[in-house]
């Protein structure tokens, strides 16, 4: 009976992997970005639809994550150069609900908008299962960058402009070509 209970608990094991893969290969690069919502923690919503003919990146953050912290200022330069361009980043706070107060302290030093992931809908980026990770998403809607795929640092500012740049001087959809 222990190596029928060992094959079964190995089989529940494997499937469970196996989904969770899935679940974080559902979104692919070049496809249309999944639908995402959240209410910001100023009490606006910031919904991805409204943003289309911008670039925007979608950053998942916590405050107990030293690259989240590191990367934030880039992400805040970044912003203030290219608002006027069309970029939109928004931040998504991983940390438990509880630590609200703490994730409002630190969103005080930046300008673009951040959300508690409980009051994020995002389900189509599959599982987070590290920090930080952005998605990059283009003027049209498509997905440029899932950071959920290889390993990589948190962002520096020369890496944001090498993968955003090219994005920007894209022209908007509705402008006469």
């Amino acid at each position: 009976m222990t190596g029928r209970f060992h094959r079964w608990r190995s089989s529940l094991l494997f499937a469970g992997l196996l989904l969770s893969t899935l679940d974080v290969q559902a979104i692919e690069v070049g496809h249309p970005a999944p639908g995402f919502t959240a209410t910001l923690l100023d009490g606006t919503r910031f919904d991805l639809a409204a943003h289309r003919g911008e670039v925007v990146i979608v950053n998942f953050w916590a405050t107990w994550c030293a690259p989240c912290r590191e990367e934030m200022p880039a992400f805040e330069a970044l912003q203030q150069a290219y608002r006027g361009q069309g970029l939109s980043i928004v931040a998504v706070s991983m940390d438990d609900p509880e630590l609200r107060e703490r994730v409002l302290k630190l969103a005080q030093g930046f300008s673009y908008p951040m959300a508690m992931a409980g009051d994020t809908k995002a389900a189509g980026y599959g599982r987070i299962w590290r920090l930080p990770i952005s998605f990059v998403i283009d003027r049209e809607g498509l997905l440029r960058v899932d950071g959920g795929i290889g390993a990589r640092k948190a962002y520096d500012l020369h890496t944001l402009l090498d993968e955003i740049g090219p994005l920007l001087r894209e022209p908007r959809p509705d402008a006469p070509r």
